[in-house]
């Protein structure tokens, strides 16, 4: 049974709640409209498992202080600024079932929120010398555009192997975990050890949290409803897929390839696909790489007391690769 991120939450369900009020400050500004946008932004949060990460590592880790609270508003005013540029470049006009600022505002007001947040980050960080706590969600942000790029060449050119496929998805999307569990111990302590612990924790999270993605494309087998087959349509060779053209006979492997370079936009062709990578076990394995790395971030925290703040963060974890979307 999926334990509800409320759940999890319950060991620093109060530093979360103090949190929102600290990040909502952070974003204030004397211009009305970026007021009235922020609030929009504030209001369509998630399910806020980038704090979770953070405060439970900070708790597990030492004694919560303000560094704590600044270094989770440093990544979500950080991470939020990337994903308003993104909408903007994908231009995409809706996320988590909410229009986007640039369907709302246009691109041109929707890049300068981005850049004020970004700012915002910046200023909280300097402003408070928590230069240590900079230079770790900088690096995170470097990472994940690096790891766009990436897969926007590699795409482009659909040979990507399974070595550049977790290069990727280390850079794109584990980078940004990572940062919250090292920053989250570094805000307590000044352990360099403990927080490189804590950063490659989050690291491995992050890869079998992207693996879990991977696997929603392929939705009826995840039990989510009918395949998308969005990663395929917008080209994107995830895991399921590169474990199959890596086994199967020169034949298929250029019947793929076909599908995904000349018929992605087919329905038809792409359900042909996707029966294909699950008849060749292609997610079958993805699921075992996702639970191997799961399982190597679970034994990093056996050295840790058994605590209910460790505990909140073995089943967020979890909770990481059996949520349902």
């Amino acid at each position: 049974m999926e334990i509800s991120t409320e759940k999890i939450k319950a060991p620093v369900a109060q530093e979360m709640k103090i949190f929102e009020q600290k990040f909502k400050d952070s974003m204030k500004s004397a211009v009305p409209l970026l007021d009235k946008i922020t609030n929009y932004i504030l209001k369509r949060k998630g399910k806020q498992i980038r704090p979770m990460f953070l405060f439970l590592t900070a708790k597990m880790c030492g004694d919560m202080n303000e560094s704590t609270y600044r270094a989770a508003s440093l990544i979500e005013l950080l991470h939020t600024a990337t994903l308003v540029h993104d909408d903007v470049v994908d231009e995409s006009y809706e996320r988590r079932g909410f229009l986007s600022l640039n369907a709302l505002w246009k691109n041109k007001i929707a890049v300068l929120v981005g850049d004020y947040l970004l700012s915002r980050g910046l200023l909280l960080s300097v402003n408070n010398d928590d230069f240590h706590l900079l230079k770790i969600v900088s690096n995170a942000v470097k990472e994940m555009s690096e790891g766009e790029l990436l897969q926007i060449e590699k795409s482009r050119r659909l040979n990507v192997e399974e070595k550049i496929y977790f290069d990727i998805i280390r850079q794109k999307t584990a980078s940004l975990i990572a940062s919250c569990c090292s920053a989250g111990a570094a805000s307590v302590s000044k352990d360099a050890e403990l927080i490189e612990k804590m950063r490659l924790f989050g690291e491995k999270v992050g890869i079998a949290f992207q693996i879990k993605d991977d696997l929603f494309d392929y939705g009826s087998y995840t039990e989510i409803g009918k395949p998308t087959g969005i990663d395929i349509k917008e080209k994107k060779l995830t895991l399921p897929i590169i474990s199959v053209l890596n086994k199967v006979s020169d034949k298929d492997r250029r019947w793929m390839i076909n599908i995904i370079h000349n018929h992605n936009e087919d329905d038809l062709q792409v359900s042909k696909l996707i029966d294909f990578v699950i008849k060749n076990d292609g997610l079958v394995y993805a699921t075992e790489v996702m639970n191997r790395y799961k399982n190597e971030a679970l034994e990093m925290l056996t050295s840790f007391p058994e605590t209910e703040v460790k505990q909140s963060l073995i089943n967020l974890v979890e909770y990481t690769i059996s949520r349902k979307k």
